[in-house]
C-alpha cells in the first residue's frame, strides 16, 4: 500500500481539488486561496517530518490451529502466529478479535460491553477446527483461521478468509502498527447495503469504497466517493438470511465488493466477495444475524438508541446561505406566514458570525438575536445556529484564548498548535478525543442558548481544512489525547465529528435538562445517532442530485442512523419548477424536512418558483404536518427498537429478491410506501409492491402485491400508498396550517378476513413516554379498533380504503 501522505505529485484528485480551488476566487477570495496553497505545503512538510515513512514488512498469516481455551460466550483459539477470540452476547452478536483484540475501547459502543451468552460452548469441530454453539447462531473456526457464520441449522451466512497482516520489521517512531487485509464470501444472491453516506447506493454495487470521511470539495452527486461519513458497517441481505458485519476500526482503509453470480462457469454459484484493508488498528468486528428488524435492533442495543428529536425539529425547515440581515429572516418568515405555509425553523449559517468566528454574532447585521428568536418564537418558529470546529487563531479574543487556557486544541508531532485555513481564516481545531476539550467546547453552547437558538448544526467536521492540493484536513501527525490512548490523526480522523457531537449533546443535555436537544452533523461515524442526525450535505442540484438524496437518507438508516435529509433543491445551482417541487415532494417524507442552497445559488422560498409550484409545496408542507405525530412515533421506535423512519421496501420481505433491487421507493415507517419521482416530465411511475394490499392515498385504489403497478404522479403529488390494515397516528385539520389539536387515527381497511394495527407513542415530557398499541380489523362487517390490554381506544378514528 503505497501512503498518500508520502507522496509529492499530484494525483488525479489533487489536480481536480487545485482547479476548483483556482475558479473560487471570487468566493473564497484571493488571499485565501493562496493561504490554502501555503497550508498544502505545510501538511506535506509536517507529516513528512511526523510520520516515518514506509519501510521493511513481513507479511503473516494465522497459520495452523494449536488449541483453544474456553471463555464466557466462546473461547480463544491459538494459531501458530496469532489468536482468535470469538464471543457470543446474549443477544446473539458475535465478536471476533484478532492478534489479542477486545471489543473495548471502543467509539461506536454505547454503554458496557454486551454480556456473554453463558450457554454458548467452544467446542472441537471436524479436520482441526473449533466452533461456538449458540442458540441463535453458529460460528465455526478453520484449523488456518477461516470464519464461518452460520444459521442454527447451519447455512452459511458469511465466510471469512485468515486474515493477512503486514508487520513493521522495525517498530516505528509514530507508534503505526500492522496494516492488515481480509476477504470474505456471501451467497451469491447477496446484496450489499451500508458503508454509511454513499451517494450511489443504496445499494452498493462492485467497487472500492473509502473509509475516510471527506468533504468533495464542491458540490457531490451520485459518482462521488467518499463523502462526510464513512462507515465499516455492511449491511447483507442473501436468500439464507440477513446479517451486519462491522470492522470495529477507526482508520483510513478500503472496502471492495464484487456482488456474485447464480449459475456462473459452469453452473456453479460465484459468492460475493468483499475485501476490507485497513491502514492500522485492530482487527475486530462484530456480526449480528437475522431478520432486518432483529438486525437493526441487536445494532442500537450495541451501539446506543437514536437521539430522539424535540417535536418541532420534525416539522419544516428553512436555511440559506446568505441572509443578509436579520430583516431577510423576517420576511422569509412573513412570507410563509402570509401564504399560510407552516415552519418549524429558520437555521442562520456562518455568514451570521462575525467575520465567520464560531460562537459570535455580527451586530450590524443582527443587532438584536435574542429579541428576534423571542419574537419568532411566539410565532412558532425556532432558530438553529451552525457550529464549525475551527476557532479563529486570534490571541485577544475569549473563545481562542479560553481554549488555548484549557489546551483544548490539536498539536502536532513537537507540541505546536495545529493550525489550518478555514471560513475565519486561520484557525486551530478542539481535540474531540480529549474530555477536557469535549467540556471546555460545550460551555461554549451557553453563548448559542443566549441568543436564542433552539438547534444546531454542526459543519466542516471531518474536519476540514482548505489546501490547494492534497486531503482537505489536519496533517495525519497531528496527536490526539484518543481518550487515554494516544495516538494520530491516522487514529482520530474519522471519529472526530462523532467527539463533536458527543460534546454539544451532553453540554446542551446539561444546559437544558428539561428539552431535548437538537444536534445534527454533517459528519460521523458509527454511533454518532446517540447524539443526533446528519444531512447530505453540498449535494449538486440536478435530477443525479435528487436521486442520491433518497440514496443517502437509505444507506445511513441502515448503519443505524435514522434523522437525516438532504439540502430539498439541492446545494448549488438553481432548479427549474418541477425539479425543485419533486425534491420538496420528496423532503416531506423524510426525517430531515429543510431546505437549503449556497449563497451564491438561487432562492429556496416556494413563492420564488411560481404560483403552481407554490400551491402544490403547500399541500406538500401541510401533509407533512399532518403526519407529525406519525413522525414522532417512528422518532421514539426508531430509539426504541433500531429501525429507521425510511426503510427500504424489502424491510419486511427480504426474501423478495425484486425489492432487494429495488432502489428509487421507500417505507416510512411499517404503514407508508412513497415513490417519489425521480425523472424529467414523469406523470406516470412504476411502483413495486410488497406483498398484502396496498391504497393509494390520493384515490383510495387499491392495489394487490407482490408486484408491480403503474401510479398516476402528477406534478400535484408522488405517489404514496398505504398498507392494508395500518393505523396511523395523524393531527387534526389545525395543526396542519399551523395550529394545534389532538392527534386521530387513520386507519386503513384490512383485507376482508385479515388483520392490522399500529402503535401511538406519546410523549409526556423528556423520558416520560408510553407506547399505546392498537389492533384493527373486521367484526360484523365494520372495521374496528382495539386498544392491546382493553379500555377506551381514547382517539377519534377515521376509517380510509372502504
Amino acid at each position: 500500500m503505497v501512503r498518500r501522505w508520502q507522496g509529492e505529485r499530484m494525483d488525479a484528485h489533487d489536480l481536480e481539488r487545485s482547479v476548483k480551488w483556482v475558479t473560487s476566487f471570487r468566493t473564497v477570495g484571493a488571499a485565501r486561496v493562496l493561504r490554502s496553497v501555503r497550508a498544502a505545503w505545510w501538511r506535506r512538510r509536517v507529516d513528512a517530518a511526523g510520520l516515518a515513512g514506509p519501510g521493511a514488512e513481513r507479511a503473516r498469516v494465522p497459520g495452523a490451529a494449536l488449541g483453544a481455551e474456553p471463555e464466557p460466550g466462546g473461547g480463544l483459539v491459538r494459531f501458530a502466529r496469532s489468536s482468535l477470540r470469538v464471543r457470543v452476547a446474549a443477544g446473539g452478536a458475535v465478536f471476533c478479535g484478532w492478534d489479542g483484540a477486545v471489543p473495548e475501547p471502543s467509539y461506536a459502543l454505547a454503554g458496557p460491553v454486551p454480556e456473554a451468552d453463558e450457554r454458548a460452548v467452544l467446542e472441537p469441530d471436524r479436520d482441526g477446527g473449533w466452533r461456538v454453539v449458540s442458540e441463535r447462531v453458529l460460528v465455526a473456526v478453520s484449523r488456518h483461521g477461516a470464519v464461518e457464520v452460520r444459521t442454527p441449522g447451519g447455512v452459511v451466512l458469511r465466510r471469512d478468509h485468515p486474515p493477512r497482516w503486514w508487520d513493521p520489521v522495525e517498530a516505528a517512531a509514530d507508534g503505526a502498527g500492522p496494516r492488515w487485509a481480509q476477504r470474505s464470501e456471501v451467497p451469491a444472491d447477496a446484496r450489499f447495503f451500508g458503508l454509511g453516506g454513499r451517494s450511489a447506493g443504496p445499494r452498493l454495487r462492485d467497487g472500492v469504497y473509502r473509509l475516510w470521511n471527506e468533504d468533495p470539495g464542491g458540490s457531490f452527486g451520485p459518482g462521488d466517493d467518499p463523502l462526510y461519513i464513512t462507515m465499516p458497517v455492511q449491511l447483507v441481505v442473501a436468500d439464507a438470511g440477513t446479517h451486519l458485519v462491522f470492522h470495529d476500526n477507526p482508520w483510513d482503509g478500503r472496502v471492495t465488493l464484487w456482488e456474485g453470480e447464480e449459475g456462473a462457469g459452469s453452473g456453479h454459484d460465484r459468492p460475493g466477495r468483499c475485501e476490507v484493508r485497513m491502514g492500522g488498528g485492530p482487527l475486530r468486528s462484530w456480526v449480528i444475524t437475522g431478520p432486518p428488524a432483529r438486525v437493526l435492533r441487536g445494532w442500537a442495543a450495541l451501539t446506543g438508541g437514536a437521539a430522539v428529536p424535540p417535536a418541532w425539529a420534525l416539522g419544516p425547515q428553512h436555511a440559506r446561505w446568505g441572509f443578509g440581515d436579520e430583516e431577510e429572516v423576517r420576511r422569509v418568515v412573513a412570507g410563509y406566514r402570509e401564504r399560510g405555509l407552516p415552519l418549524s425553523a429558520v437555521h442562520l449559517d456562518i455568514d451570521h458570525y462575525r467575520g465567520h468566528r464560531v460562537f459570535t454574532v455580527d451586530r450590524e447585521r443582527f443587532p438584536d438575536l435574542p429579541g428576534l428568536a423571542a419574537e419568532l418564537g411566539g410565532r412558532g418558529v425556532r432558530l438553529v445556529s451552525i457550529v464549525d470546529p475551527g476557532v479563529k487563531a486570534e490571541p485577544g479574543w475569549e473563545v481562542f484564548d479560553g481554549g488555548l487556557a484549557a489546551d483544548a486544541f490539536v498539536r502536532d508531532a513537537r507540541g505546536r498548535v495545529v493550525r489550518g485555513e478555514v471560513w475565519a481564516g486561520t484557525s486551530v481545531f478542539p481535540d474531540f478525543t480529549d474530555p477536557r476539550a469535549r467540556e471546555w467546547w460545550g460551555g461554549l453552547y451557553a453563548e448559542r442558548l443566549a441568543q436564542g437558538f433552539s438547534g444546531f448544526w454542526h459543519d466542516m467536521n471531518e474536519p476540514a481544512a482548505f489546501t490547494a492540493f492534497g486531503e482537505q484536513t489536519l496533517p495525519r501527525s497531528a496527536r490526539h489525547a484518543l481518550d487515554g490512548a494516544g495516538g494520530d490523526h491516522r487514529a482520530a480522523h474519522n471519529v472526530y465529528a462523532l467527539g463533536m457531537a458527543r460534546a454539544g449533546y451532553e453540554a446542551l443535555r446539561a444546559l437544558r435538562p428539561d428539552e431535548r436537544p437538537f444536534l445534527f452533523s454533517r459528519s460521523g461515524w458509527a454511533g454518532m445517532q446517540r447524539y443526533g442526525g446528519t444531512w447530505s450535505g453540498d449535494v449538486v442540484t440536478g435530477w443525479p442530485g435528487l436521486r442520491a438524496s433518497l440514496a443517502l437518507v437509505l444507506g445511513l438508516g441502515l448503519c443505524g442512523v435514522p434523522y437525516s435529509g438532504p439540502d430539498v433543491g439541492g446545494f448549488t445551482g438553481s432548479p427549474s419548477p418541477e425539479l425543485y417541487l419533486r425534491w420538496f415532494q420528496l423532503g416531506a417524507y423524510l426525517p430531515l424536512f429543510r431546505t437549503h442552497s449556497a449563497i451564491s445559488a438561487g432562492r429556496r422560498e416556494p413563492w420564488e418558483f411560481g404560483q403552481e409550484v407554490l400551491e402544490h409545496a403547500g399541500a406538500a408542507l401541510r401533509e407533512r404536518m399532518r403526519l407529525l405525530p406519525y413522525f414522532l412515533t417512528l422518532a421514539h421506535l426508531a430509539r426504541m427498537t433500531g429501525a429507521p423512519y425510511v426503510r427500504p421496501v424489502w424491510w419486511r420481505s427480504p426474501e423478495d429478491r425484486a425489492l432487494r433491487d429495488c432502489e428509487d421507493q421507500f417505507l416510512l415507517g411499517d404503514a407508508l410506501l412513497v415513490a417519489p419521482v425521480l425523472e424529467p416530465g414523469a406523470e406516470r411511475r412504476a411502483v413495486r409492491l410488497p406483498r398484502g394490499r396496498w391504497y393509494d392515498v390520493a384515490t383510495g385504489r387499491a392495489y394487490e402485491g407482490p408486484g408491480q403497478v403503474l401510479v398516476d404522479a402528477p406534478l400535484s403529488r408522488i405517489p404514496v400508498l398505504a398498507r392494508a390494515g395500518a393505523l396511523i397516528p395523524v393531527a387534526g385539520a389545525s395543526v396542519c396550517a399551523g395550529g394545534a389539536s389532538g392527534v386521530e387515527l387513520e386507519v386503513w381497511a384490512p383485507a376482508v378476513g385479515r388483520s392490522g394495527g399500529g402503535v401511538v407513542v406519546v410523549e409526556r415530557s423528556v423520558g416520560d413516554v408510553e407506547v399505546v398499541r392498537f389492533a384493527t380489523g373486521w367484526r360484523d362487517g365494520v372495521v374496528v379498533v382495539e386498544r392491546e390490554g382493553g379500555g377506551e381506544v381514547g382517539y377519534p378514528v377515521r376509517v380510509r380504503g372502504v
